[in-house]
């Protein structure tokens, strides 16, 4: 496939207004994706999955799959083609408006808001605002996705830097969670596809021994940390989460969350894999309510 981007086409794009509407299996489909009640006597873990629970509610970083659909019709974009084996998310930032509800209908209105050279590859900005059905705004992810293979076209290269680093000293809360082997397959329920985190010939021609997994499951993993160490888990504290993704993760790798209490309405985070001695997910930091 040949690969080519032109910015002035693609800076600007709106994607069509979209619908989603998720469920209560939804909710507790995505926990489970995300390595919710891995103890399944643990209630306040089954508050998460079970819908007959008296406090059943969404974790709020399933918030992040409400604009899939929209972004998801990146290949659909005017001015840029690209196998789309090839694309990487980079960065994450989600900020929560309104307390998700257990069930909703949803509209989504996303835009490309801009494109960075970065020699081997684009860096695409995505914007998505997610309303509820009387208009009010749930929440805003912001998404960065780099594109290898799309770079060199003369453009801007983009801010640059680290702007959430941890403390020189012990982390203050540390959670090690294992992934399954198979938890790219369950969580790809959650509504991203992509053929690059179940088929081992797509994982390949992109340049993976095996499929890796989705980047947003592993920031559900470190949102759960910090929901359970400093947020008491109470999903209406999380008001903002924002990272890097720095390394692929692989199904059955185990996780390792550091979180560093920098003011008592922000915590520092990062997440390494224990088995290779990685940081997968970096510039990390949650903004908690009082």
């Amino acid at each position: 496939m040949d690969s080519f981007i032109d910015p002035r086409q693609v800076v600007g794009y709106s994607f069509p207004p979209l619908q989603f509407a998720y469920s209560q299996r939804d909710v507790a489909l995505y926990a489970l994706g995300v390595g919710a009640a891995a103890d399944p006597l643990d209630p306040e873990e089954l508050k998460f999955v079970y819908e007959l629970s008296p406090a059943f509610t969404p974790l709020p970083t399933m918030a992040v799959t409400f604009p899939f659909d929209a972004i998801g019709n990146l290949m659909n974009v005017p001015g840029m083609r690209f196998n789309p084996m090839m694309l990487l998310h980079g960065e994450q930032e989600l900020d929560l408006l309104r307390p998700l509800p257990i069930q909703a209908a949803l509209t989504n209105e996303a835009k490309i808001t801009h494109v960075y050279d970065k020699g081997s590859g684009a860096l695409l900005m995505i914007e998505a605002i997610s309303r509820d059905e009387a208009g009010h705004v749930v929440c805003i992810n912001r998404s960065s996705v780099f594109v290898r293979g799309l770079g060199g076209f003369g453009g801007e290269r983009g801010p640059s830097g680290l702007k959430n680093q941890p403390p020189d000293r012990a982390p203050d809360e540390v959670m090690i969670q294992k992934t399954a082997e198979n938890q790219a397959l369950l969580y790809r329920l959650a509504g991203d596809p992509n053929p690059l985190h179940a088929d081992p010939a797509m994982a390949a021609w992109g340049g993976f021994h095996r499929p890796i997994l989705h980047g947003l499951c592993t920031f559900g993993f470190a949102g759960r940390a910090v929901l359970k160490l400093f947020a008491n888990q109470d999903p209406r504290r999380i008001k903002r989460l924002e990272c890097r993704f720095t390394r692929h993760v692989f199904p059955g790798e185990t996780l390792v969350t550091e979180m560093w209490q920098q003011e008592p309405d922000r915590v520092l985070f990062q997440v390494w894999v224990q088995e290779r001695d990685e940081i997968v997910l970096a510039n990390a930091a949650a903004t908690l309510a009082g």
